[in-house]
């Protein structure tokens, strides 16, 4: 038996649109990143892209759970000096 290996060929990339209205960020998030990397199709391979394409919508609707809302900081650094921002959620 033989190792199955995804050619150029065999890919078969499909668009998926993720409804976030009401839905919890973790999950939504898990969710696209599974259908990006392909994760999900019987002929993945590590080291192909074999993912798909993936459109959220109403990301704004996203239900945030916990105090995420409120504590919740985004940091990230542009690499000079003084060029940390950070965003709350």
């Amino acid at each position: 038996m033989r190792t199955y290996v995804a050619t150029p060929k065999t890919i078969d990339s499909r668009w998926h649109v993720i409804d976030a209205d009401g839905r919890v960020l973790g999950r939504v998030a898990t969710l696209a990143a599974r259908l990006l990397q392909g994760k999900h199709k019987a002929t993945y391979t590590p080291f192909i892209d074999t993912g798909d394409h993936v459109v959220i919508v109403n990301a704004a609707k996203v239900k945030l759970t916990g105090r995420k809302d409120e504590q919740k900081v985004y940091r990230r650094h542009s690499g000079y000096e003084g060029g940390l921002r950070e965003e709350r959620a």
